[in-house]
Parts: structure tokens; sequence; C-alpha cells
């Protein structure tokens, strides 16, 4: 390449490579969270600089995991966020929680707690309402199964007590762990959580099921009923 055609090259040439060079020798920790969204633009568009995208994503929500836990269509209010661009951030939380689910699940749930507790950090941490998720755990609790029994409002869940014993006995549960998010980010448990994980506690009793634990997720961390002396 000549150097008059060196210099018609627009300034971002070679970027890609010496990024995808410094996350190979470096590893991930050597990128800064505006290069980690570049990255993942990368894969939408097969040319431009993405760096002032990636910048006004970050400066428009904050941190790179609200831009990651963004609904679709907020993300594409944001100019320069196409189809593409959405769908190749969106697939991130997604795979993250796949991920997590499966180390999760190879294990009892006991003995991977940590695992459990990333995988209810990733799915629910971010969530826009509230959500009451329930595992369902066999005798050597193991998991099998994870649903989302109720979807609310902002601050607000409805559980029905009978719903939750009925699935558990369908799926012949010996034990459950009970989680909800608080989308406040503050992760306290209310008076009404409190009294609605008793009511559950003492129906499962009756029907030989145990509940290990009831978590609360928000975005400044978790509660655990068991740590706290609440179950």
């Amino acid at each position: 390449m000549s150097a008059e055609e060196k210099n018609d090259q627009p300034h971002y040439h070679g970027h890609r490579d010496r990024l995808r060079d410094r996350l190979l020798d470096r590893g991930g920790e050597s990128l800064a969270d505006y290069e980690v969204l570049e990255f993942l633009l990368f894969s939408a568009r097969a040319r431009g600089d993405m760096k002032p995208l990636a910048k006004a994503l970050l400066a428009e929500f904050g941190s790179l995991s609200r831009v990651l836990t963004a609904d679709p269509e907020t993300l594409a209010k944001v100019p320069g966020m196409g189809k593409a661009s959405v769908a190749a951030l969106r697939i991130v939380p997604e795979a993250a929680a796949r991920l997590a689910r499966e180390q999760m699940v190879d294990a009892p749930v006991i003995s991977a707690w940590d695992q459990l507790l990333d995988y209810c950090r990733i799915t629910m941490a971010h969530a826009p309402v509230e959500q009451f998720r329930l595992l369902f755990l066999d005798k050597r609790n193991r998991v099998i199964a994870d649903e989302v029994q109720q979807e609310g409002t902002i601050d607000h869940t409805p559980v029905y007590t009978r719903e939750v014993m009925k699935r558990a006995l369908e799926l012949g549960a010996a034990a459950l762990i009970l989680v909800h998010n608080h989308p406040s980010g503050e992760p306290e448990p209310s008076p009404a959580d409190i009294a609605m994980t008793e009511e559950l506690r003492d129906a499962a009793e009756k029907l030989g099921i145990v509940i290990h634990d009831h978590l609360v997720i928000g975005r400044a961390g978790h509660t655990s009923f068991r740590a706290q002396g609440l179950l």
C-alpha cells in the first residue's frame, strides 16, 4: 500500500484488529467498557467506527450493565442503533443467563449457591417489573424446573399459595427456593414479602416440602431470608 493510499484510510482503519489482538493476548479485562460495546457492535456492522456509538450508549444509560439490559425499544431510540445493533446487544444477557443456569443445574443447588445468585442477578436484577420465580428441587436438591410464576408491577407481584403448591406437587418437588426482584434496586424485604413467605412456608410444611430460602434480588445486591433469620 502506498503512502497516499494509507493516508486515504479512515482513522479507525485497523482498530478492530488491534482490539481483537488485545482481547486475545491480554484478556477481556484489558478492554474498557466502551470497547466491549464496540466489539459487540462490530458483529452488527461490517464497517465503520463504532466508538462514538459505544460511548453514546454509555452516556445515555450510565453503565455497561444498563446498556446490555435495556429493552429493545429503548435501545432503538439511541441515534445510530438499528435492529442489527440492538440484537447484537440483547443476545449478551441471554447468553450469560444460559451459561449461569447450566452452571447452576450441574450440581446440587445448595453446593452451587454462588452460581444460583449469579443466575438470579443476571435474569432478574434489571427487570423493569417485579417477577416471582420458583426453583423446584428434587430430593438431591437438583433443579427440576425453573419458572417465573408471576409478573407484576414495579413494586408488587401477586403470589398465590395454592398455585405454588399445586405446581410443586405436579413436579414432585421436595424443596423450593423462592426468588423475586425489586426494580427499585434495593433488596430489603417488605412486610408483605415476609408475610407471603410465612404463608408459603406453612403450606409447604403441611405437604412435606421444604423451602430452603427466599431471595430478594436488586441491582444493589441481594437479601437471603435464611441468612436474615426470616425463614
